[in-house]
């Protein structure tokens, strides 16, 4: 009798947890760092290596070490945002944001600037699975949609403005900064985000907390780690015998995790990615799709920041305008999804897929016909319909997946959905960009080019079936 007359009390006297305008414009900001820094660095790196005698090899461990260590730590930042509380960890991921990309900045050394990387994305890994959490536990109904929908149009934006911005800062030379610019940019903004964190961004936590999967944490790492190193650095490499012992290797890693987690989710015990959560069709099929996706998005960033430099001889300014119409379409475009999907469901993302291919295939034609005077009014009309069709696909596709799973869950459902963008995004330089660097000796950069974005073409018809697949509606 005492739980039934207290138990309404208790209730009413604990507020849910309310995300305000200023808050999700403070975990949007949180989100859109790690995004840009992953692509912010494909203009300067001809600068780096330039300025610190870094050979090619040592350049790509200065993007695949941000990368891997993101993806390898994203779903453990999830679980322990989870267990400890969301808005202490975002706090502390943006912090450790800030100070890494300090380091960057100050890196005297190549090797230097690798190692502080490395621990920039073990920061964003620590940050950003707060982000979707947060949106998850403390909105509902038309906020929620609303929220997820600005939060794909921050990730879409916020991976073509990087490269953008790279280019800018590295032309401006502020101060003499050259380079490093691009990553002490972030310290200031760091500071801006965590004053309004501290004040906006509501605590939120799991009602039921899970520990941390030891085995499980250390076997996602190893399979996650035995595929992406050997990818992303093997061609730089010269494929040395580690590389293809580390990639056959990957296989056995991939079963042993999932024997593990399956074991642990039989026995009652809390794995670090639920094999359950797979049994949701929307997360289920939604990641599918968001592999091949991913990897063409990254691959085409990186292909055509090479190309415009090495082979057109752009400086980085143009060359990162050149992709200036595909942020501003994606970005108009992204915030009319919801009504979209409201009116004509997932068939959204089907036609997202067909106007990028559109764009795809201009972009195409216009380096065919205009080669080498590829600029930005060549590239506009294929880059700002190419905008559109991501722009329909990647933010509906955040909301299918996330779509069905609880809030108790919700930075596990984060974690997982970011590591698999992560890891496509890391798969699509280490494949379509080596794909593209081992073609230009034989074949010229313009083929080399027409031929990677023709991959890509068929990449995006992949993406374009699997959509057929996704649920009708997104409950």
């Amino acid at each position: 009798m005492t739980e039934t007359l207290t138990s309404p009390t208790t209730r009413s006297s604990v507020a849910p947890p309310v995300l305000g305008g200023l808050g999700l414009f403070t975990v949007l900001l949180g989100a859109a760092l790690p995004l840009i820094d992953f692509f912010i660095v494909n203009v300067a790196l001809p600068t780096i290596g330039r300025d610190l005698h870094a050979s090619e090899a040592v350049l790509e461990l200065v993007v695949a070490g941000y990368g891997v260590s993101y993806a390898v730590l994203l779903v453990l930042g999830g679980r322990l945002g989870d267990l400890f509380g969301r808005r202490e960890f975002f706090l502390g991921g943006m912090a450790a944001f800030g100070l890494t990309s300090l380091a960057c900045g100050l890196a005297p050394s190549a090797w230097t600037l690798v190692a502080a990387r490395v621990a920039q994305g073990a920061a964003a890994a620590a940050m950003l699975p707060q982000v979707l959490a947060t949106i998850q536990s403390a909105t509902e109904g038309p906020r929620r949609a609303k929220a997820m929908g600005l939060y794909g149009a921050t990730a879409g934006l916020s991976m073509v403005a990087g490269q953008v911005l790279g280019g800018v800062l590295v032309a401006a030379d502020i101060a003499g900064t050259g380079w490093r610019s691009v990553f002490l940019v972030n310290v200031p903004v760091v500071v801006v985000g965590l004053f309004l964190a501290a004040r906006a961004v509501p605590e939120t936590r799991s009602q039921r907390p899970e520990p941390v999967d030891g085995p499980g944490t250390v076997l996602l790492a190893v399979s996650l780690l035995t595929l992406l190193v050997p990818l992303t650095e093997g061609r730089a490499a010269g494929w040395p015998l580690w590389t293809w012992l580390a990639l056959a290797a990957f296989p056995f890693a991939a079963w042993a995790f999932y024997a593990v987690e399956r074991r642990a989710d039989r026995q009652g015990r809390t794995p670090l990615v639920p094999p359950s959560l797979f049994a949701l069709m929307s997360v289920r099929r939604g990641l599918v799709m968001l592999v091949p996706f991913s990897i063409g998005f990254s691959g085409f960033m990186f292909v055509i920041a090479v190309a415009l430099q090495r082979g057109v001889g752009l400086g980085p300014v143009p060359a990162g305008l050149a992709l200036a119409p595909m942020a501003v379409v994606f970005f108009a475009v992204s915030l009319c999804g919801p009504r979209l999907v409201a009116r004509y469901g997932t068939r959204v993302v089907t036609a997202g897929g067909l106007i990028q291919a559109v764009g795809l295939t201009l972009i195409v034609l216009a380096a065919l016909r205009s080669w080498p005077d590829l600029g930005v009014l060549e590239l506009l009309p294929g880059a700002a319909v190419a905008g559109a069709g991501q722009a329909l696909q990647l933010p509906v596709l955040f909301r299918i997946i996330l779509s069905e799973v609880p809030p108790t869950r919700a930075g596990v459902g984060g974690g997982v959905m970011i590591t698999t963008q992560q890891s496509g995004l890391a798969l699509g330089v280490a494949t379509l960009g080596s794909l593209f660097l081992a073609l230009v000796p034989g074949w010229g950069m313009r083929d080399a080019l027409v031929t990677t974005l023709l991959v890509q073409l068929a990449g995006v018809a992949l993406t374009t079936a699997l959509s057929l697949r996704l649920p009708r509606t997104i409950s």
